[in-house]
């Protein structure tokens, strides 16, 4: 699945990478040909003037310089064109990538998708797709390495066959080391060191969401503590791919040594042709090395695809053809005794911390299905109706607000699209924030932070309730929403709230501890905790 998702994102990108090609070759094939070219010139520059004075006047030297100059230039501008245009289309490769993972795992199964770490599924996202550049950038290095290795076998040739075989034979002994040489040193080393660094992201990005109570109670020494064998884990990680790397490179280093004395050695035609073949084979077995870097990478791209293929195949989840119309009631079972709730109600879930409230409302609106309770919507099964089915019926503001990094306006925006700024006013108005917001020194753009950092606890509750009144859906599921409100900012809360049901015709579905907003439901049902009924 990733294979393809990324096949899908890089032909978006064939122009790009298409022109790369064309300059990795060009650069390739000037780089032979320039210490070709320089180590014939050279040798007979030397022979030129130690034959006398004649035979100097007779060496033309304007064509060889010239040469050398127009290649050097052609070469230096192809590689920074190459790379260019490589990077460019990895770089926007991976950018369609992203969002299409990110897709496939908000099309999942909620109640597989919402049980993985978020820190997880942030460093997959992150670094694990960061790996899959190479697989793009491999495309342009491999034709260039190729055209590098018919010039050089081609000026090897020059000097007599026996220097072009004896080429050849390095090059293919250096692909052969190096693809066994990286399976047998590199690949447990790598797989450690992508474990260990996502390990460590997803716990950093734990205690990060934790970093206010972590520097109130000093409790920054036992996170070292705790992160301390993951980071253990990476170094000794880095440190085997290091030894493997140089290892790796040295016999690559040293192969190419022995290939260009062989061809040195066995070169025929004269000093002139002898360094050319020589120089020409330096050329080659360097540009040729650059795939023994794309071999080492090659293993991290298989590891990071086989950890994203846990997201591109999570289950989708399951909806029925047939969604509910938006007028339907709801009703809930509970021990057997049915409770209706016409459209337009109010109902109120109570019961003592524990019972099952929030779990409750999770499954009433299709984010999880393991609620004990029966609950239908015109007369459907939830279960059954599954998250798209019951999307247009419920808005919802949860018991621990998410802020998204961005503006107040920005986070009203999650609501639904279109939403104007005298919108967004209303319902902060309704939701008894917009007195705060308009303090602020931007107003509905003032940046908010990381999870709304800059606002209290409250105050993200309230924003959350804004945002779910804007999503004008005819139920409205609030879970605590007035938890961390002082009893006068509740009382208004309570007031403003049953207004905007009345004005709207908007059902409600509520969940809360305080007394203070149980006025608003007409109807009470209450769960009793598991270990009562075992009891």
């Amino acid at each position: 699945m990733i294979e393809r998702l990324l096949r899908d994102a890089t032909r978006r990108q064939r122009r790009s990478t298409a022109i790369a090609i064309g300059l990795a070759m060009v650069a390739a094939l000037a780089g032979v040909a320039l210490l070709a070219l320089s180590g014939w010139f050279l040798t007979g520059a030397a022979l030129a003037g130690a034959g006398g004075v004649a035979s100097v006047r007779a060496f033309n030297y304007l064509l060889p310089s010239a040469g050398i100059r127009g290649l050097a230039i052609a070469r230096t501008l192809s590689r920074y064109g190459e790379r260019l245009f490589g990077h460019r289309a990895a770089l926007f490769a991976l950018a369609d990538l992203r969002p299409a993972l990110f897709a496939r795992l908000a099309a999942s199964d909620p109640s597989l998708s919402l049980a993985r770490s978020s820190g997880d599924m942030a460093a997959r996202l992150g670094s694990d797709v960061d790996a899959l550049e190479d697989s793009v950038v491999r495309k342009v290095t491999v034709p260039g390495a190729l055209a590098g290795a018919v010039a050089g076998l081609i000026a090897a040739s020059l000097a007599g066959w026996p220097a072009a075989l004896t080429l050849l034979a390095g090059l293919a002994t250096m692909r052969l080391s190096s693809r066994m040489l990286t399976a047998r040193l590199l690949a447990q080393p790598r797989q450690e060191h992508a474990a260990a660094l996502n390990r460590l992201k997803a716990d950093y990005a734990s205690y990060a969401a934790c970093s206010g109570e972590i520097a109130v109670y000093g409790l920054g020494t036992q996170v070292i503590v705790a992160l301390e064998p993951h980071t253990r884990a990476l170094d000794t990680a880095r440190g085997a791919l290091a030894r493997g790397e140089v290892m790796l490179q040295g016999v690559q280093l040293v192969l190419a040594a022995l290939t260009v004395a062989g061809v040195l050695a066995l070169a025929d035609g004269g000093a002139a042709l002898v360094a050319l073949a020589a120089l020409a084979a330096a050329a080659t077995t360097e540009n040729w090395s650059t795939l023994a870097r794309t071999d080492m990478e090659r293993l991290r791209v298989h590891d990071a695809i086989t950890r994203l293929e846990s997201i591109a195949m999570l289950p989708a989840r399951q909806t029925d053809a047939t969604l509910p119309f938006v007028g339907g009631g709801i009703a809930v079972t509970i021990d057997g005794q049915f409770h209706a709730v016409p459209p337009g109600g109010r109902l109120l879930i109570a019961g003592p911390s524990g019972s099952g409230k929030s779990r409750l409302l999770g499954t009433l609106i299709g984010l999880r299905s393991d609620a004990p309770e029966g609950l239908a919507v015109d007369g459907q099964d939830v279960r059954a109706l599954g998250l798209a089915g019951l999307r247009p019926l419920f808005a919802y503001a949860p018991q621990d607000a998410g802020m998204i990094a961005g503006t107040v306006a920005d986070n009203l925006r999650l609501a639904r699209p279109g939403i104007t700024e005298p919108e967004m006013w209303a319902a902060l108005e309704t939701a008894c924030l917009a007195e705060t917001v308009r303090s602020l020194p931007q107003g509905l753009g003032e940046w908010l932070g990381d999870n709304g950092a800059r606002l209290s606890g409250g105050q993200r509750k309230r924003l959350a309730l804004a945002r779910a009144l804007l999503a004008a859906k005819p139920w409205l599921v609030l879970d605590e929403p007035s938890e961390g409100l002082d009893p006068e900012t509740e009382l208004a809360l309570c007031q403003r709230l049953s207004a905007w049901l009345d004005k709207t015709g908007t059902g409600l579905v509520l969940v809360s501890h305080r007394s203070g907003l149980h006025l608003l439901a007409r109807q009470v049902v209450t769960l009793v905790p598991i270990s009562a009924l075992r009891g």
